[in-house]
């Protein structure tokens, strides 16, 4: 009797705890969802009513807030409806496979992205000219159909069983089952993931170094003047070449005005990096790399794990672990928003000006003199 006892408070605990665990993974999911639709459509809004936006980075981070947007409203609900029916996937085999693959290509295609914003805010501060003349509305469309194809070729094949597709019930979600190397052919979509995102810091990392040493102060080189029958001309001549002649000196020609001084004729389509613009790509470029760290520390945990299910035979990951590596990589989706809007001056202006009841009202103060 007492060993039944025992057994049945057990076995309530249990379902207490099982009831708890779904009740805090369908409120932070829920969380989650409202956080990323709430946050990229409002960053969406915005790129799209500013013009002052309508630039390539600009561009790509739009293209991102749909993809998040997307997710959230096809990949995430089917996994509340999954932990609500106690783990399990109510549908046909096929809707598993189409919700598995979106999933496989939103991640693909924000890492893709991020390699590509990477490589152009490294044009922009280290090749600006040819950055501002190439960098165009159409060149945007091109590199964004350019990650959609790429991420599609990444996500496509496990349709076919190359690699399967289905509903992991640890993870609550149908997506790549990962098996051992021998079993699957797991590893080489993970090795692509793995290189993609090592590539995107390699770039950035160069960019940090481009940045630092074009910091350092560099002495000014002075170009002496040329001297003929003391008329000066050449790069360094200043106006003592006709104090000179007046003076008697010489006895060339007058020299003229502003001898040695080339005159060029500015092009408004030559545009040169100033230090306001060089101050505005270096924010951007430092949004973007923190969007890139965050992707890869809300994502190491679950690919961590994706290794460990590829290369350990018969693994057994704790299911906390493997639970809150999932939902990292669902949080994902909304922290772009957050981040943008903390980092990028220029958006939390644009987000006053369309939004003027959350601007910050200052007490004016009363005028006095000084006796």
């Amino acid at each position: 009797m007492a060993n039944a006892s025992e057994l049945e408070e057990t076995n309530s605990s249990l379902q207490n705890y099982a009831i708890t665990a779904s009740a805090v993974k369908l409120a932070s999911l829920g969380l989650i969802i409202c956080i990323s639709l709430t946050g990229n459509l409002l960053l969406s809004f915005l790129i799209f009513r500013e013009p002052s936006l309508h630039r390539a980075p600009y561009y790509f981070l739009l293209d991102l807030c749909l993809a998040d947007i997307v997710r959230s409203l096809l990949c995430f609900p089917f996994v509340m409806i999954s932990i609500s029916s106690g783990s399990a996937w109510t549908y046909s085999l096929l809707s598993c496979k189409i919700i598995a693959f979106a999933a496989v290509l939103f991640c693909f295609h924000a890492a893709f992205m991020m390699f590509c914003i990477s490589i152009t805010r490294y044009m922009a501060i280290a090749h600006h000219r040819f950055y501002s003349k190439r960098m165009s509305v159409w060149t945007c469309v091109a590199v964004i159909c350019m990650v959609w194809t790429l991420s599609v070729a990444m996500a496509f094949p496990p349709v076919f069983d190359v690699g399967t597709y289905k509903f992991i019930r640890e993870e609550e979600q149908c997506i790549f089952e990962h098996r051992y190397v021998k079993a699957n052919d797991t590893l080489g979509f993970m090795l692509m993931l793995a290189v993609i995102i090592a590539a995107t810091h390699l770039v950035y990392v160069k960019l940090i170094f481009f940045v630092y040493d074009h910091r350092k102060m560099k002495p000014a080189q002075l170009v002496p003047a040329i001297s003929q029958n003391w008329t000066f001309h050449g790069p360094g001549a200043t106006g003592q070449a006709a104090a000179n002649w007046i003076a008697g000196f010489g006895r060339g020609p007058t020299p003229p005005t502003l001898v040695g001084i080339r005159q060029t004729a500015h092009n408004q389509n030559k545009r040169l990096l100033v230090l306001d613009e060089f101050k505005m790509e270096k924010r951007i470029g430092r949004m973007f790399y923190i969007i890139t760290v965050l992707f890869l520390l809300l994502w190491s945990p679950y690919i961590v794990a994706c290794y460990l299910r590829v290369f350990v035979k018969a693994s057994t990951i704790p299911q906390v672990y493997l639970t809150a590596a999932v939902w990292m990589t669902f949080a994902q989706a909304g922290v772009n928003p957050i981040l943008c809007f903390i980092f990028n001056k220029e958006l939390r202006i644009c987000f006053r000006t369309h939004f003027p009841c959350f601007q910050s009202t200052q007490t004016p103060r009363e005028a006095y003199c000084v006796i």
